[in-house]
């Protein structure tokens, strides 16, 4: 008569364990949720929204593309929009000329996550005039960036390095990103955001 409870607690507590074993699985390897932590995003996605990012993809090979909404690890200082280690110093200290990004990453990554979107590639030639990218010479179509303003919306022209990508938040007037702490490497890139489901009322594509 004991026989059949125990049973039956053993095979809830072994599927219970599997469903967890699968549910964190597919967070660690496919698809894992994320909070927008500031207004950077902004028109595309709000602050306080949750999205989906695939991590899937880029864990077996496939990289970031052109215009893609990424969530990645920065380079170390970009909490505070310097160049981290690197010894070149800030971006931008308040002066018109201090409009030179750091052209190479810096050795360590932060400890935290941003999201951006990818606006230049390895190779690239990147420069910011009002916060519009010009990219290879050419001024890019990105209807989904804000207006800006301003030395921050500034931008010198660098080259983007090998292995690495330029990342910028939509939000152009108030964004850290790329322009201040240089570009970011693929090993550092965690995923893309392919959908919002947080509100319910802003569910959809990314």
């Amino acid at each position: 008569m004991k026989t059949k409870p125990l049973r039956s607690t053993v095979e809830l507590i072994l599927t219970v364990a599997v469903a967890l074993f699968f549910a964190l699985t597919i967070q660690a390897f496919a698809v894992k949720p994320y909070r927008i932590p500031s207004e950077s995003m902004v028109p595309t996605l709000e602050k306080g929204q949750r999205i989906l990012v695939n991590r899937f993809s880029h864990k077996i090979g496939g990289d970031p593309k052109l215009g893609d909404v990424t969530v990645f690890t920065p380079p170390e200082g970009a909490e505070i929009n310097e160049c981290g280690n690197s010894g070149q110093g800030p971006y931008y200290d308040g002066g018109a000329e201090a409009r030179q990004s750091c052209s190479q990453p810096t050795g360590e990554k932060a400890d935290t996550t941003f999201v951006k979107r990818v606006v230049g590639m390895p190779g690239d030639t990147i420069a910011v005039v009002n916060g519009r990218v010009i990219r290879n010479g050419k001024r890019t179509d990105e209807p989904f960036a804000s207006e800006c303003a301003g030395p921050e919306c500034n931008l010198n022209e660098i080259k983007v390095p090998a292995g690495t990508y330029f990342m910028m938040g939509d939000n152009r007037g108030n964004s850290a990103d790329s322009r201040f702490w240089g570009p970011v490497p693929r090993k550092w890139v965690i995923g893309k955001a392919v959908a919002t489901y947080w509100p319910p009322q802003e569910m959809g594509g990314v």
